[in-house]
């Protein structure tokens, strides 16, 4: 590898992600409504979409993220029912009916500082179930997911990068709490219940 390829900019993303067994099944039903991204991301809400950066400021970057972490207190999270963007964008998505405004809080913490950035639409969290597949496609994931549901605790969001096979994977993952950084004890907060949730239904 040059030295120049070691200073080309790799592209981040930092999101909470989805626990099993949500995210398998998420990313199924993405499949199967003909998403070529289906197994190339994770399942997750998006708290900074990609974003290139240098390979140097990735400490700082490291950092800033843990502060932005310590901030925040795990949350439960409780996906219920979908939604669509269109006409504006071709994808229809879970909706957040708990766990939205902390999202919204652990967003403008992580978009501030070093990654500081404008956004192309206003931030809407949310779970990507079927992004510009077939309108028939698109039609199909919006009403069978209508009953949807799935609960579980947040503890934490964690950073990714997006690899030259075109596929994003987890870096490192950064716990919330008074605390700053991922390797701390557990959060009593974020403890077991935390898996507890509907299992997915589509109706």
């Amino acid at each position: 590898m040059t030295d120049a390829a070691l200073d080309d900019p790799i592209t981040i993303g930092v999101s909470v992600a989805v626990p099993e067994p949500y995210a398998g099944a998420i990313q199924d039903a993405r499949a199967g409504y003909g998403d070529p991204l289906a197994r190339t991301i994770p399942t997750h809400v998006t708290l900074l979409p990609p974003t290139e950066v240098a390979p140097d400021a990735l400490p700082a970057i490291e950092r800033h993220l843990a502060a932005a972490a310590g901030e925040q207190r795990p949350f439960r999270m409780l996906l219920h029912g979908s939604g669509t963007f269109r006409p504006l964008s071709p994808v229809v998505f879970l909706r957040l009916e708990a766990g939205a405004r902390e999202c919204r809080t652990a967003e403008a913490a992580v978009r501030s500082g070093l990654l500081a950035r404008e956004l192309s639409f206003p931030y809407h969290p949310h779970v990507t179930v079927a992004h510009g597949v077939a309108e028939a496609e698109l039609d199909r994931a919006h009403h069978e997911l209508r009953g949807y549901r799935a609960e579980f605790m947040v503890p934490g969001f964690s950073l990714y990068r997006f690899g030259s096979d075109q596929v994003w994977r987890p870096m490192r993952e950064f716990r919330f709490g008074p605390v700053p950084g991922p390797t701390r004890g557990p959060d009593p907060a974020a403890e077991p219940g935390g898996g507890a949730g509907s299992a997915a239904a589509r109706s």
